[in-house]
């Protein structure tokens, strides 16, 4: 409480503490990477655009072009940060000769980000006025950021100055990243799941089980497998239960004629006719 006391910071904590509330009560934070873009028009869908940017935070983008006249520019852009040093400016322009002033494409004052599911169009208004072109409007850059899983982030590069309209001129630059790219969704489905987890636990009982039987037991060939004697006698009922399901013969043949009984006969006593013989 005496810090709110204090008669030289007082106030400035009050109204801090102030701001604070009110985006706490929004639901709007901004990363700390992205905190230095002000959006006219503050609200969290378009915080949560710009957040998406963070990885390119902090990093000076360069690109040289020549123009028609045969005249070299060379472009820096940073994401909410001073592009080139230049206090304010998130792209600017320097001329060939190294005594040129940096001309201020767009400020990073006065952001806009609108984006989709693969990219994201980040503009800079508030810069330079124009001499002679666009009714002497203030400049303006707009960064196109499209999603490539290829690389990180790669080159930046000029597409087009339109300053031929008699307003809403702008410099349009594209630039290719991965940080825009929405997460790969899994493709594996629910059974596949299942498999792979019924699979692992078979390694796992057939690894376990055969150092077990080997190591602790001292079991040699067959004897090995975990629960031997168990699988075979299952493997047996099983032959057996397809053998009586699926085999169309009856069990015992019938015979061969009727009347026939099928218990072998009786072996009769051999009668011997030594009698009939003349002595």
């Amino acid at each position: 409480m005496k810090v709110f006391n204090s008669p030289s910071g007082g106030p400035f904590l009050v109204w801090a503490l102030a701001v604070q509330l009110v985006l706490c009560g929004s639901g709007v934070f901004a990363n700390e990477d992205t905190k230095n873009c002000i959006l006219p028009s503050e609200s969290e869908s378009e915080r949560k655009v710009l957040d998406r940017l963070a990885p390119l935070a902090h990093k000076n983008f360069t690109v040289q072009t020549k123009n028609e006249k045969n005249e070299e520019y060379t472009y820096v852009f940073q994401l909410c940060g001073d592009a080139g040093g230049v206090p304010g400016a998130g792209v600017i322009q320097l001329g060939s000769k190294k005594t040129d002033k940096p001309t201020v494409v767009g400020s990073y004052n006065a952001t806009q980000a609108i984006g989709g599911s693969d990219w994201v169009m980040l503009i800079y208004r508030g810069g330079d006025k124009y001499d002679g072109h666009c009714s002497m409007e203030s400049r303006r850059a707009i960064i196109m950021i499209s999603c490539n899983r290829k690389i990180d982030v790669g080159p930046l590069e000029v597409i087009a100055e339109d300053r031929e309209r008699v307003q809403d001129c702008f410099y349009l630059f594209e630039l290719d990243t991965s940080a825009v790219c929405p997460p790969v969704q899994s493709q594996i489905s629910t059974g596949s799941i299942i498999l792979i987890i019924g699979f692992c636990l078979l390694a796992v009982y057939l690894i376990g089980g055969f150092l077990y039987q080997r190591l602790i037991v001292g079991a040699k060939g067959m004897e090995q497998f975990p629960n031997y004697a168990f699988w075979v006698e299952v493997g047996n009922l099983t032959a057996d239960g397809c053998d009586f399901v699926c085999r169309s013969r009856n069990r015992e043949e019938p015979p061969a004629y009727r009347g026939v009984a099928t218990e072998p006969l009786e072996e009769e006593p051999e009668e011997r006719d030594d009698h009939l013989l003349p002595m």
